[in-house]
């Protein structure tokens, strides 16, 4: 016992102090916070067939603003090979004496079990919003909109190897919305001058590998540390005055990403989940407003 717990406080040590140390901000288009691709999720068919889930979380984001939320989610088992996830988002950003809410997504995941060690993940991102959200007359960055306004494909699939537990995936934008924001358009001294114009954004899709290692504590308790590094694939792109479409330069690469989770089985059917996300690395530029240089989530599951 004495070791297990010298594991997880050095686990923890090297997260937070690479944190502390380099930490600017971390970015994803909502896949990764799947059930599916969360480590831990209770991915077998042996003997619940129903979950629900439901969470709120607090992060930090880029120009000073907070992000807040809250999340539903159910999965049902179909049978040995086959479950399927339904997961309702929402999200609200304040700063810069702006304050603002909406329901963001709807995501819809299928997993198949190869066997018990392997798995695939089929799925889409419905938006309900076109990210077309303005405050006055004018329009806002997206740091402030309720989603990406993109009809997302989603595909992945996970392997189980000597405890650890490997996710790779994809999100592929399949439309782009219709985001107006240009930050000439608001006055000298105004904090939204500093933001990247994102009119008719064109946003890149994002691959992420994920590794995990749940590290159980009696039996009530789960520790999971989890790295978590995201690609965007290419530069987004945005259309300027003159009408030109225009690459943003520095907003494809690489984001690196920490995870700690931490469960607690209340009893068989009941789990509170916390977990905190941090960066390690990060793309020199994020328009699309996903940015958080910290995030904090607390979830309550219950299986029948």
């Amino acid at each position: 016992m004495t070791r297990l717990v010298f594991k997880i406080a050095l686990i923890s040590l090297i997260l937070f102090s690479a944190k502390t140390s380099i930490a600017q901000g971390c970015s994803d288009a909502g896949f990764c916070t799947i059930g599916s691709i969360k480590p831990n999720s209770d991915d077998s068919t042996e003997t619940v067939l129903n979950q629900v889930k439901t969470g709120v979380f607090l992060g930090n984001a880029d120009h000073m603003i907070s992000a807040y939320g809250a999340y539903f989610e159910y999965g049902r088992v179909l049978n040995d090979k086959f479950g399927i996830e339904v997961k309702l988002t929402t999200i609200g950003q304040t700063g810069n004496d702006i304050s603002v809410f909406g329901v963001s997504d709807l995501f819809l995941t299928t997993k198949y079990s190869v066997n018990k060690e392997f798995k695939l993940i089929l799925g889409g991102k419905i938006p309900f919003s076109q990210a077309s959200k303005s405050l006055d007359g004018l329009p806002l960055p997206m740091d402030y909109q309720s989603s990406l306004g993109t009809f997302d494909l989603i595909f992945g699939m996970g392997y189980e190897l000597a405890g650890f537990q490997f996710i790779a995936a994809i999100q592929q934008p399949l439309t782009q919305n219709d985001n107006q924001f240009f930050s000439s358009l608001y006055p000298i001294g105004s904090e939204l001058r500093k933001f990247q114009s994102t009119n008719q954004f064109k946003r890149s899709g994002d691959v992420l590998l994920r590794v995990s290692y749940p590290i159980t504590i009696k039996d009530k308790f789960i520790f999971t540390p989890s790295l978590l590094p995201i690609y965007h694939l290419a530069n987004d792109k945005y259309t300027d005055e003159l009408n030109i479409e225009r690459e943003i330069m520095g907003s494809d690469g690489l984001t690196l990403n920490a995870n700690l989770y931490l469960d607690y089985e209340i009893n068989a059917t009941n789990v509170l989940q916390f977990n905190v996300g941090f960066p390690f690395i990060v793309r020199e530029s994020r328009p699309d407003g996903l940015t958080r240089s910290s995030i904090a989530t607390l979830e309550y599951k219950i299986k029948f």
